[in-house]
């Protein structure tokens, strides 16, 4: 067959292909071109003749050097709530050409809440965390990341942890430094009692002085808190934007790719977290007297979609606020949702606001402590009064640790649906939490919040544990925490939220958590998430690989830790 026939039996496109490889041919025989490149091309020729330049594109672009690190940028943003955050953004040279992947922001707590007088501080404090944090990512860290591969998760994390831990060696010598400079020469060194231990020596009378000496066995003194670190958010946002990075180059959503940095590989199967809603908000910062209930949160049936818990949710708390407004005095304030998205009530004593649940759960029809249950965030460490060694449950009412013990078993065994208390007291009242534990057996699991505690011991009876991603959190930490604790793990937010970042809900996922805790159904930063959970829930269900919550027995957290571990040894 001559050429000028053969040429006419192809069709247009084939004709095109056919010059391209006579082109190619001849630039690789002047040029020596690679082998791979030429195999390349008679492979396209033969087997993908209607994608030229698709293939082509792909083909060439798996050639090019893996995407590096080229440069992070830390800049100052504001939350929500107009406070102070930090996003600190990565970008790679991908294709010979330097591109912005992504950029992520943790929430940054600073420990127990300050007073309302306070706020000009803690302004201050959150400025100058922001503030050197961006100092953080846009020098130091920009220069020890660059050129790394953003799909080694963990060797970036390795990087940022030996990072903070020498900033904070340095903090801790200078305070120490500061401290011995302070001290005069000759100045006795004077060793601080707890306030209870102060109070006793005042004492006089024999009997009093018994008494005393009983309180004071029966109450711990605080542990010292953990200092935060200014600059520490650069961590754990530098980390998440890293993660958010290889997931797009890998072209995956973030919760596939952090499940195969837990498990080696993406398991075959994902569950959704089951939805914890917060309804009510009782805590110090309510205009109540009622200090205790910091939070009450529903717990969905399990096997519910996420969006139908957030319908139902939506219509319970619209029913709360109906009752609460028609049976408001005349003069007082009505209900309302508070800047944490949560319905603010202003209640005296802790059986009201479970009235108020109760009741409107009857009204809307549905049964509480079968279709719904309640968990209580008792914030207990917040509200120690170190001047008496009691916790001021609300205004003026104060509690010894037994005291309150007694207040909680009297709580649970008339509102039988509270399945979970979180944080009931202080980890010092080691005790107590033991105490607790035995009285209410199975009917109600203790929950502990090991954000600010992840190296402490377990608590005696905890079947829980609440893991908050902040600070100097990197995902290989979470991986780390959450393969490693015996009971159950659930996913929670800080009152104050880093901007609209829906992250949280793929780390929740990726993770394989249990439970997830994203506030109450109000503002952007929050319903973002929410609507994140309902996409990747979509999604999954789509692909065929979502796997039921039913397996989840309600209420929550059921079995014990050592139950937990028999079961999967």
């Amino acid at each position: 067959m001559s050429h000028q026939v053969f040429m006419s039996s192809l069709s247009k496109e084939e004709q095109d292909l056919y010059d391209i490889k006579n082109a190619a041919a001849e630039f690789y025989r002047v040029n020596r071109v690679p082998q791979e490149i030429e195999r390349a091309m008679n492979e396209l020729f033969f087997h993908k003749p209607e994608d030229v330049h698709g293939y082509l594109a792909n083909y060439f672009t798996n050639l090019c050097a893996p995407p590096r690190i080229s440069r992070l940028k830390g800049r100052e943003v504001y939350d929500a709530r107009g406070q102070l955050s930090i996003e600190a953004e990565v970008l790679c040279i991908v294709c010979n050409k330097e591109k912005s992947m992504s950029s992520a922001a943790v929430s940054g707590h600073f420990g127990p809440k300050k007073a309302l007088l306070d706020w000009k501080a803690k302004s201050q404090e959150r400025a100058d965390d922001v503030m050197t944090a961006a100092q953080w990512i846009n020098e130091p860290l920009n220069n020890m990341l660059k050129g790394q591969n953003p799909c080694y998760q963990s060797e970036v994390d390795h990087i940022l942890s030996n990072f903070f831990m020498a900033r904070h060696l340095e903090d801790k010598d200078i305070c120490n430094k500061q401290k011995e400079e302070s001290r005069s020469p000759c100045e006795p060194v004077v060793v601080l009692s707890s306030p209870l231990n102060a109070q006793t020596k005042d004492k006089k009378s024999v009997d009093k002085g018994k008494k005393s000496i009983t309180a004071e066995k029966q109450f711990s003194p605080a542990e010292p808190p953990e200092p935060v670190l200014p600059g520490c958010s650069a961590i754990g946002s530098v980390s998440l934007a890293v993660a958010k990075t290889g997931a797009k180059i890998q072209g995956i959503p973030l919760y596939k790719y952090i499940a195969a940095l837990k498990n080696r590989k993406a398991p075959k199967q994902f569950h959704i977290p089951v939805s914890l809603v917060t309804l009510l908000s009782c805590g110090k910062a309510s205009l109540g007297k009622l200090s205790l209930l910091e939070e009450v949160i529903l717990i969905p049936q399990a096997g519910q979609r996420v969006k139908q818990i957030i319908t139902m949710t939506l219509e319970l708390q619209k029913e709360m606020m109906r009752i609460m407004n028609t049976s408001t005095k005349a003069g007082a304030s009505q209900a309302m949702l508070c800047d944490s998205g949560v319905l603010a009530v202003t209640y005296e004593r802790p059986e009201q606001p479970l009235d108020l649940i109760t009741e409107a759960c009857a009204n809307f029809g549905l049964t509480l402590g079968t279709e719904i249950h309640l968990a209580v965030n008792c914030a207990a460490p917040e509200l120690m009064d170190y001047s008496k060694g009691k916790y001021e449950v609300a205004t003026g009412v104060l509690k010894s640790p037994d005291e309150l013990l007694d207040m909680y078993q009297t709580l649970i065994s008339r509102y039988p649906a509270v399945v979970a208390l979180i944080d009931p007291f202080r980890r010092e009242d080691i005790d107590q939490w033991e105490k607790l534990n035995n009285v209410l057996g199975d009917s109600c699991s203790l929950l502990s919040d090991i954000t600010y505690k992840s190296k402490a011991p377990s608590l005696p009876g905890v079947r829980g544990h609440i893991l908050k991603h902040i600070h100097e959190t990197t995902v290989s930490d979470l991986i780390r925490i959450t393969s490693n604790l015996q009971g159950s793990v659930l996913m929670g937010t800080t009152c104050s939220e880093p901007c609209s970042d829906d992250s949280l809900s793929d780390i929740a996922v990726g993770l394989g958590l249990d439970y997830v805790k994203l506030g109450g159904l109000s503002g952007a930063e929050r319903m973002t998430k929410y609507n994140r959970l309902i996409s990747i829930e979509e999604e999954l269900a789509q692909q065929g690989i979502l796997a039921s919550n039913e397996k989840h027995p309600p209420p929550l957290f059921t079995e014990k830790p050592q139950e937990q571990s028999a079961t999967a040894d």
